[in-house]
Formats: C-alpha cells, structure tokens, sequence
C-alpha cells in the first residue's frame, strides 16, 4: 500500500485492518505524520504538535490489536486533530489568538473528551482566525492556511486548519465547530464531509451550550467516518442543560432513496451563485435521482432578510466580546480584528430579538411547510470556490460579474438559526479552477438518520478522494 493511500484511508477502514493485524496503529500515524510534515511550510493546518505523545500512544494501540483483546475501544489508535479552540485539559487553547498564547485548559471539551476516550489519538492542533470569527484561515497567532487544491486560496473558516488536514491526507479524522458556517463552508472549500448535528445532540460546556448557534461537529473524509464519529460524540452530558437524553446511533445500512422525497433550491432566491457551483449542483441532484430519490426544485421568496438577520443576531452577541478584547490587547489582535468589531458594532441591537420574531414567520409559513412534505432540502454550500487565503471580511471577490465579501458566499447561516435541524455538507465537484464545491443536505428537525442516509447514497453515486485522480495535487500553486 502507498503511503498515500495509507495517508487517505479512512478510519472504518483503518479499524478493519488494525483488527486484522494487516496494519499497525504505529504504522498510519507515521505515515500521516510524515505528511503533516511534508505540507507544514505550505499549507500550513497546524498549531501545537505532539507528536512524540502520539507515537507513544499508538505503540500501546499496538500492542492492544496484537494481543487481540476483545475490549479494544471504537476508535483505538486512529489519528485525531483537535480545532484550536475546542479545549483539551492540560494544553493550551489559544483561539488562534496571542491574547491566549499561554492560555492552559483546565479542562476537556465534553466532544473531544469522548474521542479521546474512544481511542481516538490526538496529535495535533488545528489552526482557526482569530476567535474563530472569519471565513479564512488566518492570524497572526498561526500565519495563513491554504487550500491544498491551490495555494494561495482559502480552505475556509473557521475549522479551515482540520479541513485543509483532511483534505491534504494529513489525518484521519478532525474535530471542528460551526456558528454561521464555520464546519460546513471549509468542507465545501477542502472537498470533505462537514455535520452539523442538531443543537444538543453533541454536548458543549458552558456558554456555548446555551448559544444555538454555535456547535461542535465531526469533519472527516467519508459518510461512514462522520457517522462514527457521531456516535461517539453524542449523547447527554450532565455539565450541558440543553444536551439531549435520547441517543441516536448512526447505521448506514440503508442507503436505498425509493420514496425518499428531497427539495432543493440553487440560489435561496437572494445569493449570486458562480457558474462552476451551478452545474456541480445539478450534477448533484442529478446523482441523487439516479439513486432513487424524488427531487424537486422549490421556490424561495422568504430568505434574504432572514439570512441578514441571522448574521447580524450573532454579530450583536458577539460584540462586547470583540470590544473588549480590542480594547484591552490592541497590540496582540490581528489586523483584521478592529474591522470585525467595526461589522459588528454596525448592527442595531435590535437584531437579535427581531431575528427571532422573523425567523418564526418564516418557519410558520415557508420552511416549516417545505419539511412537510420533503424529506430533505438541498441547497450550495457556497456559491463561490476561489476566495483569497488572505482576505479580510470586507474584501470582496467577483462572481458573476458582482462584488461579493466571502461572508456573503456563503450558504450556511440560516441553518444555525434553524440549529435543530442536522445539515452535512459533503463534496459535488470541482469548479474549473480545481477547488471543490460542495453541497449541503439539511434534515427535518432531529432526523440524522435521513440526513446521513442520503449522504451515504449520494457518496456510492460520486465518490470522492478515494483515488489519486480525485486528491488534490499539493504542487498546485495559485
């Protein structure tokens, strides 16, 4: 086996053959470790390493799998990154921030906590903006991440360093977190799966639980692999009020989409879309019939003051956050960082309260109604592939002859609003510039299984980075 199939492998697989004894835990974690090596000055998709720890714990996985021991946790000896502001007792969370350049975490993300506790083998740190607020990777805590489909684009943010890791081979499972797109946008951008599971469902501690908005998530390269890590992620958390008591246990088993009724939308009704994305998308749906599905299109009259408001709700929260942090460490923010607390302050603050009052009509009367009869609505990711690695919030990119901010290419904040609903954005395609594009598949109100049922299928139709002609080329530049 090549080391690069060795460094996509999935992890379902990679259980398989530890179980087997045709691989040894030791020997994937130096071939991932090697990779991450090899792309660090280029891509750039790590903070802190530690990989001598790693390589001490896989030897003990070892060790487990050759002994043949009947207790062997679900995710033993499988490599994991951890996103720079999902905590980890004992190391430092920066939040890609100087501010917490030496900030030690007292204590375990309740999702991270059940990887580990899984097996799951933490080698590295994934680099995010600063405090996870921007569509790009990028800070001075960490420098600029790239695209591994091409060099000086963005993998997205705010999980752009665990996206761009998995996309490059460079491990095999990442953990990310999502407010107003920030798994979803960098899956779509790094041609991987990215879930959102519904507000809950995976604990959080603390404010963020309380913040529908805002969720951890599971990244990874396949549908199978986001179910496992699903699995182990979920569940009731004594620390998390709005944690949720039934379990859902992900099975793939059926992936048959007879019957299954989906809707779709390309545009929302209010976003410029660029040609390359279009096409994917309907290559998509396309796919999806072929799979057995009924889908339709649906018009959409009802989202673009929605989405404002929905942006706006967390910029309000967000706020006096952000001004006092400027305030008190203007000499160890970013640069970028004054022009977030400039959007943010831009806002009324009455945002938040008539985002609520809105986003009710609007389920009463539009997408409350739509779920009634579909199964499942589709729509981009993004409408736009080739956004700048370096770009700021208010810079803008061309689509379709239109100046767009990257915040304003981005399909994904409408289902943080509506954050019972679980949405996975999984691969569609390439644009012609040779970075992906993707889709997102959003689920009634709790239905997982729907969601991830017909991820499966559409994955069997168009398969993605399971061979070298679907991998990026990491000699690509811009």
């Amino acid at each position: 086996m090549s080391s690069d199939d060795l460094c996509y492998m999935s992890a379902s697989e990679a259980i398989k053959q530890f179980r087997a004894l045709s691989l040894s835990p030791v020997e994937l974690l130096d071939a991932i470790i090697d990779r991450a090596e090899s792309i660090s000055d280029t891509i750039n998709p790590f903070a802190d390493c530690y990989f001598d720890e790693a390589r001490h714990r896989a030897k003990k996985a070892e060790t487990l799998y050759l002994q043949k021991k009947t207790n062997v946790r679900p995710l033993e000896g499988i490599p994991l990154v951890v996103k720079d502001i999902c905590e980890i007792s004992g190391k430092r969370t920066t939040r890609g921030s100087l501010v917490y350049g030496q900030s030690v975490s007292q204590q375990t993300s309740a999702h991270v906590q059940r990887l580990i506790e899984a097996g799951a083998n933490t080698f590295a740190r994934t680099t995010i903006p600063e405090f996870a607020w921007l569509f790009t990777t990028q800070s001075r805590m960490w420098g600029v991440t790239h695209n591994p489909w091409k060099i000086g684009i963005s993998p997205g943010g705010s999980s752009g360093g665990s996206a761009a890791a998995l996309s490059a081979g460079a491990t095999t499972l990442a953990t990310g977190s999502d407010s107003t797109g920030s798994i979803r946008q960098p899956a779509s951008q790094c041609g991987i799966v990215g879930y959102q599971a519904p507000h809950g469902r995976i604990p959080n501690i603390g404010m963020s639980s309380f913040n529908g908005y805002s969720k951890p998530g599971p990244m990874t390269r396949t549908v199978a692999d986001c179910a496992l890590m699903t699995n182990v992620m979920s569940g009731p958390d004594y620390r998390d009020h709005n944690s949720l008591n039934k379990i859902n246990q992900i099975t793939l088993d059926d992936c048959d989409l007879s019957g299954v009724k989906i809707a779709f939308s390309l545009d929302l009704g209010c976003y410029e879309v660029s040609e390359d994305v279009v096409q994917e998308t309907i290559g998509a749906i396309e796919a999806l019939r072929c799979a057995g599905a009924l889908v339709e299109e649906v018009p959409v009259i009802w989202a673009k003051d929605l989405i404002e408001l929905a942006l706006g709700a967390q910029e309000v929260l967000f706020s006096d956050y952000l001004s006092e942090v400027v305030n008190k460490h203007p000499d160890l923010v970013s640069d970028y960082v004054p022009q977030l607390l400039e959007t943010a302050n831009s806002y009324p603050i009455d945002t938040y309260y008539k985002s609520l009052a809105t986003a009710g009509d609007v389920w009463r009367d539009h997408i409350g109604p739509i779920f009634h009869k579909y199964d499942a609505f589709i729509t981009p990711t993004t409408t736009y592939t080739d956004i700048p690695a370096t770009g700021w919030q208010k810079d803008t990119v061309t689509v379709n002859g239109k100046e767009f901010t990257d915040t304003e290419t981005t399909m994904a904040v409408l289902w943080n609003m509506y954050n019972r609903c679980p949405v996975m954005a999984v691969p569609s395609g390439r644009a012609t510039s040779g970075v992906p594009t993707g889709i997102q598949i959003i689920g009634r109100p709790h239905d997982d299984p729907t969601v991830f049922r017909i991820a499966r299928a559409f994955e069997k139709e168009r398969p993605w980075l399971d061979c070298a002609e679907r991998r990026p080329n990491l000699a690509i530049k811009r």
